[in-house]
């Protein structure tokens, strides 16, 4: 992954979940900008929306609303994460909770019939680090640690 992921990052702001150690609490709740990839989709309105720091963000790393939209639909189409039963129709913009959640997790069930819940999460955590990385690399601001 690119530098951004090198910078001195808070220990209080990491989680460990399933394929994904050190993994950034969302960026509303202090983590670092691989937390993008946990994100709504931009033009939405939020329940939260006045903790929400994703446009802050974006702007911080060159990014546009477009830009990350694209992203996440492109890697929805990649690895079929699109599902009417999750918010903004996609798991790509599916948040972090480890403990569950009531639309993220059956959408999951969905997606991959096969695995038990501990390995979609596992899966999904993987594939969530990936965006994460996918994200960042596409960052125009050199300063946001691109490689």
């Amino acid at each position: 992954m690119n530098s951004i992921t090198n910078q001195n990052i808070n220990k209080n702001f990491l989680r460990n979940v399933p394929s994904w150690e050190n993994a950034p609490v969302p960026i509303c709740m202090g983590g670092d900008l691989r937390a993008l990839t946990f994100c709504c989709k931009p033009g939405s309105s939020l329940t939260f929306g006045y903790k929400c720091l994703r446009d802050t963000k974006l702007k911080e790393i060159g990014m546009s609303a477009h830009e990350f939209i694209n992203i996440k639909e492109k890697f929805s189409e990649k690895h079929k994460w699109f599902d009417d039963g999750c918010c903004f129709g996609s798991l790509a913009y599916c948040c972090m909770r480890k403990s569950g959640c009531n639309r993220r997790d059956p959408a999951l069930k969905r997606r991959y019939p096969r695995m038990s819940k501990e390995e979609a999460l596992a899966e999904y955590f993987r594939l969530k680090k990936e965006l994460a990385s996918i994200i960042l690399n596409n960052a125009q601001n050199p300063l946001a640690g691109k490689k």
